[in-house]
């Protein structure tokens, strides 16, 4: 009985299990970083693009991708002038991201483009009668949505290709907007967790140092927010972490649920032997029973992603590693959850 606190395990767990931490990280950081940039490049020249268009949010999803793309573009014996940066300002973006956007594209010499798209997501509540002052999932998904549209569009104007920019974590947790952000032409960070990407871009900001540095240590220090909803302050009020739950625990729990199969019950006792100290019990069960939750329901998402490089020994992508059917059911692994609750 994996509940039965006597039972000791003598096997180690690492808190971030995709982190090798006990090996030479700089090295399979420059690897992982010349996987996806390889093949992006590899993308660019079998389809003829002219150019690569990401949004650029100051959010570390997007300044990874950034990263790939400037080593991709250089690959393919491109100007740096060839990626498009676009920064789509709207009801919920601080000072803090879009500079750090912004900055950060300056210093890589790409082209940058600014669309605010707030008069367009004005008219389009118009159109579809929503109260601008209700700021529900239509509110928020209207943005993410605009926001992928402009990035379309700006792909065939320029001849290019849309650079995704989500990740393994959102992927798995169905943080995106269905037709949004969920979708793009090439998809970079697929296969990246969110645990991974902050030590991805920290030791890159390492090996860059200068002014590039400390903007991607600043937004290594910026909190993860789509910045969908309405700023207060000048100050961002919708943290990722606080909805769906501390990534690190997500990380871990994908790490062992998806990678190895472990149940809920053998993952909440690893769980709770390795974040002693720093997750009471109800606290790693409730985000527990959360990702398995989402991971269920949010499988549609997933069964229709974009192209993208495999990085790790697994991924999502429905055609590749992972085929579920998006009604699956969740019992047995809803029962062994139960089980759980019944001893907190």
């Amino acid at each position: 009985n994996l509940l039965n606190e006597n039972i000791e395990t003598c096997r180690e767990y690492s808190k971030t299990p995709f982190i090798a931490e006990k090996e030479d990280f700089k090295l399979r950081a420059k690897s992982i970083l010349e996987m996806q940039a390889h093949a992006l490049s590899r993308r660019i020249n079998h389809i003829g693009s002219k150019t690569l268009i990401l949004g650029v949010s100051g959010g570390l999803d997007s300044t990874l991708a950034l990263l790939v793309c400037v080593r991709a573009i250089k690959l393919s014996n491109k100007s740096l002038k060839d990626v498009i940066g676009v920064t789509m300002p709207c009801f919920g973006t601080t000072n803090r991201t879009k500079s750090n956007a912004i900055s950060l594209m300056e210093e890589f010499g790409i082209t940058i483009k600014e669309v605010n798209i707030s008069n367009a997501v004005k008219v389009h509540f118009e159109d579809i009668g929503q109260d601008i002052t209700k700021a529900d999932v239509t509110f928020e998904n209207s943005q993410a949505r605009e926001r992928t549209q402009v990035l379309m569009d700006l792909s065939n104007k320029y001849n290019g290709i849309v650079v995704g920019t989500g990740d393994l974590s959102e992927l798995a947790l169905g943080w995106c907007t269905y037709n949004g952000d969920h979708m793009s032409m090439y998809s970079v960070n697929g296969s990246i967790p969110k645990t991974l990407m902050r030590k991805l871009i920290e030791v890159e900001a390492n090996n860059l140092g200068g002014k590039i540095k400390d903007i991607l240590f600043d937004i290594i220090d910026t909190p993860v927010s789509p910045e969908l909803l309405p700023k207060k302050e000048g100050e961002m009020v919708q943290k990722t972490e606080d909805i769906v739950g501390p990534y690190i625990l997500h990380d871990f729990y994908l790490y062992y649920a998806i990678g190895y199969g472990f149940k809920p019950s053998k993952i909440f006792y690893i769980a709770k032997k390795v974040f002693k100290g720093e997750f009471d019990e109800k606290t790693l069960y409730k985000w527990l029973e959360n990702f398995y939750r989402r991971f269920f329901n949010q499988q549609f998402k997933r069964s229709c992603l974009p192209d993208g490089v495999k990085v790790l020994d697994f991924t999502l992508s429905p055609r590749g590693d992972w085929r579920m059917p998006s009604d699956a059911l969740n019992a047995v692994w809803k029962l062994d959850l139960e089980s759980i609750q019944q001893s907190l």
